[in-house]
């Protein structure tokens, strides 16, 4: 559906999109299990009562955003999360490390949940995925100025499509909700690419939210103790490892036979 994206980028390495495809999988087995009723939605969404309780329920931070819409919104959603952020994981230079990209949803993510619009007008949005979708697709497009996409047959501007996506819920009974949802996450975009982008280019100032460093220790700590867990199941026993290099184990002969010691010529 969506054509356009940006060409290969010299410089940067590529990457496996490790992060999207965790989060669209996650975001995919729960809102199935959400909306086929085999898991209760109430475990998921954001409900800021259950975070007074104790053990204070915080695993709601990150659910509220992996709850799709139903029907085909399932599809839709999912497949623009995976798209979208893989962009910004494996394709922008901007975000070169795996905790550039986690700061950036934590940021965007949190702006989203704490603008004014959610609690002082009384709308009690309990699911952001919609408006973080628009917040990724919106940082993803600000980097394809110049470029050409299609949404629903159309062709418009790369840098139009974060708006199409919000005046397409016209189209649909209770859009305007969605419009509200959605405008959220074109604020905490913007808000983010004026804060480390614009300002720091044309204010003169610096990058007002950098990653913290506490982030890329998180990330290296995680990183090893994965990479050592991994060393661990991969290891073989000494004797298999010996026998491949010196050659024991070649012959037609299975190793248990061959472990029985000498044999004896009868007759």
């Amino acid at each position: 559906m969506v054509n356009g994206g940006k060409g290969g980028s010299s410089g940067l390495v590529q990457r496996s999109p490790t992060t999207p495809r965790t989060l669209a999988t996650a975001t995919f087995a729960i809102s199935l299990g959400v909306h086929t009723g085999l898991l209760p939605g109430w475990w998921f969404v954001w409900a800021p009562r259950f975070l007074w309780m104790f053990p204070p329920q915080i695993w709601r931070f990150a659910t509220a955003f992996l709850i799709t819409g139903p029907n085909l919104g399932l599809l839709f959603d999912t497949y623009f999360l995976y798209s979208y952020l893989s962009q910004l994981e494996i394709g922008n230079p901007r975000f070169p490390r795996k905790e550039d990209l986690i700061w950036y949803l934590m940021f965007v993510g949190g702006t989203i949940m704490l603008q004014t619009i959610n609690y002082l007008t009384g709308f009690g949005f309990v699911t952001f995925l919609q408006a973080l979708v628009v917040a990724i697709c919106y940082t993803v497009t600000q980097d394809q100025r110049g470029m050409k996409v299609s949404y629903m047959f159309i062709t418009i501007p790369a840098q139009l499509m974060p708006y199409a996506m919000i005046l397409i819920n016209l189209l649909f009974p209770g859009g305007v909700m969605n419009m509200l949802l959605q405008a959220q996450g074109l604020v905490a975009g913007h808000l983010f690419e004026f804060l480390t982008r614009v300002w720091p280019e044309y204010g003169g100032g610096s990058n007002l939210i950098p990653t913290p460093a506490f982030l890329s220790t998180v990330v290296q700590a995680t990183g090893a103790a994965q990479g050592r867990a991994a060393g661990a199941g991969g290891a073989r026993p000494a004797d298999q490892a010996s026998g491949r290099t010196t050659g024991a184990s070649r012959g037609p002969l299975p190793d248990s036979w061959r472990a029985r010691g000498p044999g004896q010529r009868l007759g």
